[in-house]
């Protein structure tokens, strides 16, 4: 069975706070209303949030226009790394999250590794898109080079 309810702060995948949300009756009774996050809905909590709301989404537009700044610059960036490979071309060990946010350091793009989404280590040589979430609509594309260490 489904509820409605008003969510008081932003909701990962859910939503931002003032929306009215449909969503399943045990989430909201054992995790929205105890944590805080969501009320039931009335005409006097809308109006209370509605001031929280408006700030919110000028937050997530300046957010939105920050992170597609971001995009563009990595959409410039070429991310080369050296990896050991052995005598029948095989990587020794693999190319992950770290690796990739050292070499981007190191060009002066500072990220959060949670921002990269790498389903799992790169184990061969090549070229790769790896795609960094930078905000919920904006999305970047990282190209990454994997070359045998000389």
């Amino acid at each position: 069975m489904a509820v409605e309810v008003l969510l008081m702060d932003q909701v990962e995948g859910l939503g931002i706070e003032g929306d009215v949300v449909k969503v399943a009756d045990g989430y909201a009774r054992n995790y929205l209303l105890p944590k805080g996050v969501a009320t039931e809905v009335t005409e006097g909590k809308k109006r209370q949030i509605e001031k929280k709301r408006a700030e919110r989404l000028v937050q997530l537009e300046k957010e939105k226009s920050a992170a597609e700044e971001i995009a563009k610059k990595i959409a410039g960036v070429e991310c080369t790394i050296a990896a050991k490979v052995g005598e029948n071309g095989k990587m020794f060990g693999s190319v992950g999250v770290p690796n990739i946010l050292e070499k981007l350091a190191e060009q002066g793009l500072e990220l959060d590794k949670n921002k990269i989404a790498l389903a799992a280590p790169l184990h061969e040589l090549g070229v790769f898109d790896v795609e960094i979430k930078l905000h919920p609509e904006v999305t970047g594309t990282l190209k990454v080079w994997i070359v045998e260490e000389k």
